[in-house]
């Protein structure tokens, strides 16, 4: 195989792993992970910091990037208190919320006097 194929080939392949690391849409213009759970933002994020730590995470568990995640498009990576990573749309972190059950149940909007959002592109 030449270089030039081969280092097409590379690039396609790195490319599709970084795609798949990201939050995907619904067909409800939802944003959701790859369990197709939706997924939320919190108001009192700012900065491109997540202010959901310690208990907060457990109820709503970040979404969580690898270390190596590089920002594609309007996704971006923040760095969490713990120095783990997570994902970000448009900058707002996302999570899930541990009290929706199945795909599609969005239980956790409006929660905390309206703190907590669905995500939408």
């Amino acid at each position: 195989m030449n270089r030039i194929a081969f280092a097409a080939l590379a690039a396609a392949a790195l490319g599709a792993a970084a795609c798949a690391q990201v939050p995907t849409h619904t067909d409800g213009g939802v944003l959701t992970n790859e369990s197709g759970m939706t997924l939320y933002t919190f108001d009192k994020d700012a900065g491109g910091k997540s202010a959901c730590n310690g208990p907060c995470a457990k109820n709503w568990p970040p979404l969580a990037a690898p270390a190596d995640a590089m920002p594609t498009g309007d996704y971006t990576v923040v760095s969490r208190e713990d120095g783990t990573k997570q994902w970000a749309y448009k900058g707002k972190p996302l999570y899930a919320w541990s009290r929706d059950q199945k795909p599609g149940d969005k239980t956790g909007d409006g929660f905390l006097n309206g703190a907590w959002h669905v995500a939408m592109p």
